[in-house]
């Protein structure tokens, strides 16, 4: 089941409204006391709709959770379609100037205080949700890759798992290295890392900084999931088809009806 409505970002956009869309499994509300882990995702409108989708194709996660009946809630809020480059600035943690897109100013640090402040807590009170941190996972592509990555990174205390879809580093390299190294990061962090072939033949930079990126999180002792997608391009299409990758990592150990077979039940 899906549900939409309207929300606001007013620290953002004001006013302006844009649609949050939410996911539900089949078996929500069969057992009034089970609950459920949740997993956040960027670009909302690319998730689950063709209709809705920027370029007419959407990621199909509705039909993947139907199929294999995962267990997770998922909460995706559509994107600022602003003319000014404002996808971009709500999804770069960072400022940063680009030959392509002019001067853009980072504020994404806005949206997940939102997210994380007004977004989660309403979830929360509203669904039948396990809020823990180590129930709670983020996940995007692009932008919105890096976007996951810098928040399992900065609120490590919030999320504790999350998976970066050809996650645009390139803006911003130094300061995402910086972050990896300071950051308090829980031992049990899993992070989904992923890059297609074509787009790194397109991103002459990107092979190098993937690679020190990878290097320091491995560094820190992060529970790494890694892998350059051959033909993989940027798009939604190509996105699709990692989706049984990055939710495998995300919820590994993750259910809890689920033993864990090196734990002796005794």
């Amino acid at each position: 089941m899906i549900k939409m409505w309207d929300v606001t970002i007013p620290e953002l956009t004001g006013y302006a409204k844009r649609l949050a869309y939410l996911y539900l499994p089949d078996s929500y509300g069969d057992d009034p006391e089970r609950r459920y882990p949740v997993l956040y995702m960027f670009d909302g409108h690319n998730v689950f709709f063709d209709s809705h989708a920027t370029y007419g194709k959407c990621w199909g996660m509705k039909e993947y959770m139907d199929l294999t009946q995962t267990q997770i809630i998922i909460v995706a809020v559509e994107c600022n379609h602003g003319i000014h480059n404002d996808r971009l600035c709500e999804y770069s943690p960072y400022s940063f100037e680009d030959p392509e897109f002019g001067p853009i100013e980072g504020r994404g640090d806005i949206y997940m205080k939102w997210l994380i402040q007004d977004l989660k807590p309403m979830i929360d009170e509203t669904y039948l949700t396990l809020p823990e941190r180590e129930h709670t996972m983020i996940a995007g592509s692009s932008m919105g890759g890096l976007m996951s990555l810098y928040a399992v990174l900065k609120y490590n205390h919030i999320f504790s798992r999350a998976a970066c879809l050809s996650a645009s580093f390139h803006f911003c390299p130094s300061e995402i290295d910086h972050l990896i190294k300071r950051s308090d990061l829980d031992p049990d962090t899993v992070i989904y890392m992923d890059f297609g072939s074509e787009e790194m033949n397109y991103f002459k930079e990107m092979k190098n900084e993937y690679i020190k990126i990878f290097a320091s999180l491995v560094h820190r002792g992060i529970n790494l999931s890694t892998r350059i997608i051959p033909g993989g391009t940027h798009s939604e299409a190509s996105w699709e088809r990692q989706i049984p990758f990055f939710m495998n990592t995300l919820l590994y150990k993750e259910d809890p009806e689920t033993p864990d077979p090196n734990v002796d039940p005794d």
